[in-house]
């Protein structure tokens, strides 16, 4: 399964919202040192209930725009 996330860090709260096709994440981790990456896999595993292991980046490692891979 592939998602296109969009992901704002240094946020407040954590969320994780359904926007069209698009799932808007904040997280409350900086973007410094791939933390709010870290962040980002850990939400979209319990969002759908899979390990951290079977979630990965695969786009925009370094942007806010992100596309996700959930291996099953």
């Amino acid at each position: 399964m592939y998602l296109k996330v969009f992901v704002t860090p240094d946020s407040k709260r954590e969320n994780v919202e359904k926007i069209g096709d698009v799932y808007k994440i904040t997280v409350r981790e900086p973007a410094a040192q791939n933390r709010a990456n870290t962040r980002v896999r850990e939400l979209v595993a319990r969002k759908f209930a899979v390990p951290v292991g079977k979630v990965a980046i695969l786009t925009g490692h370094r942007a806010r725009g992100k596309m996700i891979s959930i291996s099953t």
